[in-house]
This record gives structure tokens, C-alpha cells and sequence, in this order.
């Protein structure tokens, strides 16, 4: 399995929804590799790691010369007045190392996301929206039926003809860091309760990060506060 962009041509220009993530910036830079202009879109939703992860994301940014890469786009969606007390923005009871997948899933957030990424693609004449979605996520709103209703609802809202690209999902987050080992990993940040700007080895994610990384026999160049 390898990453498929095969329903879009080079010239096409795309915007890569980052989170500064393993999956969304290998997706970015293989991007930035085949295509000839891609637009990074971070969206800060007021949650409790996104400074630290955007302070990565940008470092990732610099470390990854490649001139199709655009300035980075900072969008807000605001979540607090609808998740109210919610561990992601509290930062109580945070998903441990041994909770399931479905314990880090935050209500809607695809919803928000992509409502408002595609309608900045709509805006700025960026017909292609690209997830760094994995093989196996459980959640509803990460399906390619859910993506192309969300598609589908903006087109017909906007008179557009965007879509929403998964060029990942094929494959799981091993394969995803043997693509991406060419590129500076070490910049790329996980973790959903961050201590001092490195991640704190102990949640659900930093536990993923790091089997991932053994899973595939290359060393995990993370440093864990625990």
C-alpha cells in the first residue's frame, strides 16, 4: 500500500488539514512533494495541547524546505462554550496509555473542521481538502461516505465542486513513519496533555506514537517527560 493521490494531478492545488501530528505532517510533506502549490490549514479550537503543537507544527514547517509549500493558514473554532467541562480543555482525567481509542474522541470535531476548512478552499480557489485519515479509525465522522456527505452539503451551499481527499487511509501509523522517515519527524507532536513542550509519555497518544515507532523497528526520536 502506498499513499494515493491518484485522483488529483500535480497542478491541482490542495490544502492539507494539520494538526502537527505524525499522520497529517508526513501527509503534508509528502504532499508538498507531488504537488505544485499545497496550503498547510491549522484550525485552533481552544484545546489544551494546541500551543505547543502549533509551536511544532511550525518548526516542522521550517525543517521542510519545499517550495510548493504556502505560509501557513491559522483558522479558530472554538469549542469551549459547547464541550464545557471536557478533558481536552481541562485537562482533568486525560486518556491514559491503557484507555481505547474511542476515550481521545472529541464530539463533532470533524463537523467543525471541515466546515470550515472547505469553505476557506471555496474562498480561495482550492478545489482539494486532504486528511491524514489512518486505516481502522472507529469514529463515524472519519469515514470517505461521511467526507463526501460533508462535501457534498458545502458544494450545494456554495454552488462549489470541492472534495475531500484521504490519501492515507489505506494504511496504519507504522506505515505512515516508514513513509515519513525521510523527514523531520522529531517536530512532529502528539501528545493530549503536553508538560513543558514535550510530550508527556503517559497519555493515550504518546503511548500510540511510541509503539508505532517500535512497531516499524526505527527509533523514536520523541523525548517523553515520563
Amino acid at each position: 500500500m502506498i499513499p494515493d493521490f491518484s485522483s488529483i494531478t500535480p497542478e491541482e492545488p490542495v490544502a492539507v488539514l494539520v494538526s502537527g501530528g505524525l499522520d497529517s505532517a508526513v501527509l503534508l510533506a509528502l504532499a508538498a512533494q507531488r504537488q505544485r502549490r499545497v496550503h498547510p490549514v491549522y484550525i485552533r479550537c481552544g484545546l489544551l495541547w494546541e500551543a505547543v503543537e502549533l509551536y511544532y507544527l511550525r518548526q516542522f514547517l521550517q525543517h521542510l524546505p519545499l517550495p510548493s509549500l504556502q505560509p501557513l493558514v491559522l483558522l479558530e473554532v472554538p469549542v469551549a462554550d459547547l464541550y464545557g467541562a471536557h478533558w481536552s480543555l481541562d485537562g482533568r482525567q486525560v486518556p491514559d496509555a491503557h484507555s481505547p481509542d474511542e476515550a481521545v474522541y472529541l464530539p463533532g470535531r470533524n463537523v467543525l473542521l471541515l466546515s470550515k476548512a472547505l469553505l476557506w478552499c471555496h474562498l480561495n480557489n482550492v478545489g482539494v481538502l486532504a486528511l491524514g485519515t489512518l486505516k481502522g479509525n472507529p469514529f463515524a465522522d472519519a469515514t470517505p461516505s461521511f467526507m463526501r456527505r460533508m462535501a457534498d452539503l458545502v458544494n450545494e451551499a456554495c454552488q462549489a465542486r470541492l472534495r475531500i481527499l484521504q490519501p492515507l487511509r489505506h494504511l496504519d501509523k507504522t506505515q505512515v513513519i516508514s513513509f515519513g522517515q525521510a523527514f523531520p519527524l522529531q517536530w512532529t507532536f502528539s501528545c493530549i496533555s503536553p508538560q513543558q513542550q514535550r510530550h508527556c509519555g503517559r497519555c493515550n497518544k504518546c503511548a500510540e506514537r511510541h509503539q508505532a515507532f517500535a512497531r516499524c523497528g526505527l527509533p523514536d526520536p520523541t523525548e517523553y517527560a515520563a
